[in-house]
């Protein structure tokens, strides 16, 4: 993707981010009606999906050649990264947009040719805009956020992950993870991974972890964080697979080998 055409879609993008922020602002209070998909801690609302709609008809109208990935029914059926792929979380946080009305966010990750070109985290309700374009580093509003400091040791680092991975579970043997936050200085949840992301490539957090996400939750704040310096593999050290449920880790380089080789890749079941 050519520096115009990048400047181009990300111009329209952060339009229709603010925009869609703006409705949904401006429903916060309003009564609604919350759903479960696949379980009862998965909880979909009224507002999710018309923030998707929103996203949805100004990125078909402006660029009907690309395609939509998104979580709320209004996407593509998309089986590869070929062409333009945008990638999108209406409200990625939907329990704590339920439960706490702030602390979630709008992602959109836009891929080109399978490369992330272009990222977005929107804290609506704080409205915090952090912001990506490939080769010209993150933002967060207007500022530019510096490079991740170049040592860090295991010990120092704050990690952000979900609590759940210390309890038993059919994914990773808890005890390691438990060895792990013993390691480490100390652990952060948020109920939201794109806002963990965007964390990451602000500095206040020196990693991600998840054990299983969708696309959508990391797509935005994945393109942030590794434009600050972060790396970004599955728990085994691989690459991340977007078009389908993965695990991730995103972190500090100079900590991602001893996590993955001391931890993640002897706790995998």
């Amino acid at each position: 993707m050519d520096n115009a055409v990048r400047n181009e879609i990300y111009e329209h993008a952060k339009k229709w981010v603010h925009e869609a922020g703006e409705l949904i602002r401006q429903k916060i209070n309003d009564p609604m009606i919350i759903e479960t998909k696949a379980h009862d801690k998965d909880l979909v609302t009224t507002v999710d999906k018309e923030t998707e709609y929103f996203l949805a008809e100004n990125i078909r109208k402006t660029y009907p050649e690309h395609l939509l990935f998104s979580e709320e029914g209004y996407g593509d059926d998309v089986t590869s990264l070929d062409g333009t792929v945008w990638i999108v979380d209406p409200i990625d946080g939907t329990m704590n947009f339920v439960q706490q009305r702030r602390n979630f966010a709008i992602s959109i990750g836009i891929f080109h040719q399978g490369i992330g070109e272009i990222g977005f985290v929107y804290d609506v309700m704080a409205d915090v805009l952090y912001s990506a374009k490939r080769g010209e580093g993150a933002y967060k509003n207007d500022e530019k956020l510096p490079m991740l400091k170049s040592e860090l040791e295991l010990g120092e680092a704050v990690l952000g992950f979900n609590h759940k991975w210390l309890c038993e579970n059919s994914v990773i043997d808890e005890k390691v993870v438990q060895q792990l936050v013993k390691r480490i200085r100390g652990v952060r949840a948020y109920g939201s991974a794109a806002l963990k992301l965007a964390y990451v490539s602000e500095g206040i957090v020196d990693g991600y972890l998840t054990m299983n996400l969708a696309p959508w939750d990391i797509a935005g704040g994945m393109i942030l964080a590794n434009e600050v310096g972060a790396v970004t593999t599955n728990l085994s050290g691989g690459e991340v697979n977007m078009l389908t449920n993965d695990s991730t880790l995103t972190c500090h380089p100079a900590i991602q080998n001893e996590i993955i080789q001391n931890f993640l890749v002897k706790g995998l079941k």
